[in-house]
C-alpha cells in the first residue's frame, strides 16, 4: 500500500453555525482514521450525549477513491462511533490529504410531537422582548421559530421539557457586536427530548450550566441560570426548539403557556399560532420594561 499522510481537521460546531465557533468550543465529534488492508477507514466518533449527523470531505483538492464517494454522511448513535468511509491512496501519488469533518447536534430521523413547553424562566410574567420571525434576528432558519425572554442576569432558568443533557457550553463572560468574535461565544445548554427534538436554552451567564452532560432532567427543573453572553446587547434567555434537517439546524414552532410580550409588541402577521392560550412568537423586537432599549440579540 502506498502510503498517504493525512491532515485531518475537525469542524466545530456550537449552538449556531451562523459564524465559525470560537477556538475554545467544544467539538461535536472527532475523525479517527485507521488503517485497513486496501488503505484507510475513516470513523467518526460523537462527543455528544445524543446522536449527531457528520459529512466527511476533503479540505481543498480532489477527493480519493472511496466507498461511499466524498462527500459521505453518516449518523452517529450518542457516545458511539460510525464507519464513515473506506479510502483508499490515490495511484502513483504521495503527499498530504486534507480530511474536514462537519458534526451537527441531532438526528436526521426526528419526528417531533405537538407537546406543550412549560416556562423556561423562573419569572410568573414572563417578558418575551423578541418572538416568531422576529424581524431582527429570528429570520433564519435556525432561529425563526425561538423566543427571547427579557430577564435580568442570574434569573433560574428551567426546563421546558424533560429529556437528556446532549451539550452544554459554560466558561464564556462577555458580549458584544463583533459578529466573527461574539457570535460562538454564547453559552448554552441543549437537551435532547424522546422524540428527536431539541431544546436550546441559550446566552446563559458566566458559570450557569448547572447540569451536566448525560443527565436526564424533568420539566421545571432549574437547569441554569440566564445572562448576556456572546452576541447580545442584553440580558436575556434565547429559547428555541430545533431539529436537523439534512445537516442544517431548524427551528420548529411550538406551544407555551401564556407569557407576557414586551411593551409595544406588535403582532406579526407571519406567527404560528396555535392556541389561544399558547406563546406563538407574535412579537417583534421590543424592549422589555428598563432592561434594554435595543433588541436583545444580534447573530
Amino acid at each position: 500500500m502506498r502510503p498517504l499522510l493525512l491532515l485531518l481537521l475537525a469542524c466545530l460546531c456550537s449552538a449556531s453555525n451562523a459564524a465559525a465557533p470560537a477556538a475554545d468550543t467544544p467539538a461535536v465529534a472527532r475523525l479517527r482514521i485507521e488503517p485497513s488492508d486496501d488503505g484507510y477507514l475513516a470513523w467518526a466518533d460523537n462527543l455528544l450525549a445524543g446522536p449527531i449527523e457528520v459529512r466527511l470531505d476533503v479540505a481543498g483538492g480532489t477527493p480519493p477513491p472511496s466507498q461511499p464517494l466524498l462527500p459521505a454522511r453518516a449518523g452517529v448513535p450518542a457516545a458511539g462511533s460510525a464507519l464513515v468511509a473506506r479510502l483508499q491512496a490515490p495511484a502513483g501519488r504521495n503527499g498530504w490529504l486534507r480530511l474536514r469533518l462537519q458534526g451537527i447536534p441531532g438526528s436526521s430521523n426526528a419526528r417531533p410531537r405537538d407537546v406543550i413547553y412549560a416556562l423556561p424562566v423562573a419569572q410568573a410574567q414572563a417578558c418575551i422582548d423578541q418572538g416568531f420571525d422576529g424581524g431582527f434576528s429570528h429570520h433564519d432558519a435556525e432561529n425563526r421559530h425561538a423566543l427571547d425572554f427579557a430577564v435580568p442576569v442570574g434569573t433560574p432558568v428551567l426546563a421546558a421539557r424533560g429529556g437528556v443533557v446532549m451539550q452544554t457550553q459554560g466558561g464564556f463572560r462577555d458580549h458584544g457586536l463583533d459578529r466573527a468574535r461574539d457570535a460562538g461565544r454564547a453559552n448554552y445548554i441543549r437537551i435532547l427530548h424522546d422524540d428527536g427534538s431539541m431544546g436550546l436554552y441559550a446566552h446563559l451567564a458566566e458559570a450557569g450550566v448547572l447540569v451536566d452532560v448525560g443527565q436526564r432532567v424533568v420539566a421545571g427543573q432549574r437547569i441554569g441560570l440566564s445572562g448576556n453572553t456572546g452576541y447580545s446587547t442584553a440580558p436575556h434567555l434565547h429559547f428555541a426548539v430545533q431539529v436537523n434537517r439534512g445537516m442544517q439546524l431548524e427551528t420548529i414552532p411550538f406551544r407555551m403557556p401564556s407569557a407576557q410580550p414586551g411593551p409595544g409588541a406588535v403582532a406579526s402577521g407571519t406567527a404560528q399560532a396555535t392556541s389561544s392560550s399558547s406563546v406563538d412568537g407574535s412579537t417583534s423586537s421590543r424592549h422589555c420594561g428598563s432592561l434594554s432599549s435595543m433588541p436583545t440579540e444580534r447573530r
